[in-house]
């Protein structure tokens, strides 16, 4: 029976709020570990622990930092500002929202965080009657609209971090702004000012965050850098846009060994640099698949190909393959209709690759996966 259904079962606990809580136990022990296995946390509402960054990505950002002072203009559960609290010698946490405010700031307590003050208002608003300067202003505006519906522009998140960079330039050098994956990286440039970083932070191979790192008067072209978290463990890969740009890269068929690049590469858009740098050659210019015929570290999945074969039903029904792991790159079809179509489940130690080579063929590839290296994951 649900928790909200049973007589209350401790005196001044309302049922709704031991439900609440037993949610946010249960969502915060692979996201929050630190948080889980400490006595006395309480936990808000659903979607504040939703919009909150993970410990593995706060990590993270706060390894980007190392200062003084640090205000978090938009502190939310806090998370950042916890790790932030690592590096930073005085942090500032504002959150609007007093209920959440004040969950933090006990939570703080229990855990012991002690460079930390708390401030229930606007961030905006607090840097305006900041007689100093900081170091840094972080912010991770709120992606929801009035309706509770999820936006991805900057303008239509809250706050609008362009309308007030004027305001927040006035109070700091430094900017971290953290956005939503699916933000389009070039637009971010564009509409942003002294870009100096872009960092396209991925966890086990999905795309978390993008950090923007602003520097009041940045002039030279920002640096993109990919992240993949697994453990403890970074994958990092780095380029600048006009490198992508002016780069070419050489095409040839399926050789012995196959190459998908991770998550972060590929929403950074580096198609053509991750071949360069790892000195591979790439299957057709819009499939985003390399090849080599010796086995090399590479940030992403490796495969060793067993056979290549144009891709029709005959030739699909004499691999003879009741399950496989299926992907598709530049294919004119789905993976689901691919499996409905040739009767394929999901499973098993082959990855078949529906794709098109050099020549515009269709065709599939037929592998086997290659354990990852320690130093790329």
């Amino acid at each position: 029976m649900s928790v909200l259904l049973k007589k209350p079962l401790f005196d001044g606990i309302s049922q709704k709020e031991l439900a609440q809580q037993l949610e946010g136990k249960k969502k915060s022990k692979d996201k929050l570990p630190t948080w889980f296995k400490t006595a006395g946390i309480y936990y808000p509402k659903k979607l504040h622990l939703e919009q909150t960054s993970s410990e593995a990505t706060a990590a993270y950002k706060a390894g980007l930092i190392g200062a003084k002072t640090l205000v978090d203009i938009t502190g939310g559960f806090g998370v950042d500002s916890y790790f932030f609290a690592k590096q930073v010698t005085s942090i500032t946490h504002c959150e609007i929202n007093t209920e959440l405010a004040e969950i933090v700031a006990h939570n703080f307590e229990v855990l012991g965080v002690e460079n930390i003050s708390f401030h229930n208002q606007d961030g905006i608003e607090f840097l305006k009657g900041l007689e100093d300067k900081v170091e840094w202003v972080f912010a991770d505006p709120s992606r929801r609209d009035d309706k509770n519906g999820r936006v991805f522009i900057l303008k239509d998140c809250v706050p609008d971090v362009v309308g007030h960079l004027e305001t927040i330039f006035g109070k700091t050098e430094n900017v971290m702004l953290k956005t939503s994956p699916l933000l389009d990286i070039s637009q971010g440039i564009k509409e942003l000012s002294f870009v100096a970083e872009v960092h396209v932070v991925a966890v086990k191979n999905e795309v978390k965050e993008l950090l923007w790192i602003l520097r009041k008067g940045q002039t030279d072209e920002p640096r993109i850098t990919t992240v993949n978290l697994v453990g403890h463990a970074i994958g990092h890969f780095s380029f600048l846009p006009s490198e992508e740009k002016s780069a070419t890269i050489d095409f040839a068929l399926p050789n012995n060994y196959l190459y998908e690049p991770n998550a972060a590469i590929l929403k950074a858009g580096a198609f053509k640099n991750v071949g360069i740098r790892f000195n591979l050659k790439k299957l057709h210019e819009h499939s985003h698949l390399y090849t080599s015929d010796v086995l090399i570290d590479f940030p992403g999945r490796r495969f060793a190909v067993e056979s290549v074969i144009p891709y029709g039903k005959k030739s699909i029904r004499q691999l003879g393959l009741g399950k496989a792991n299926i992907t598709v790159r530049n294919f004119p079809e789905s993976v689901a209709t691919i499996r409905k179509k040739h009767n394929i489940r999901e499973g098993g130690d082959t990855y078949l690759f529906f794709t098109t080579d050099l020549e515009g063929k269709l065709i599939v590839i037929k592998c086997l996966k290659e354990n990852p290296k320690s130093s790329f994951l």
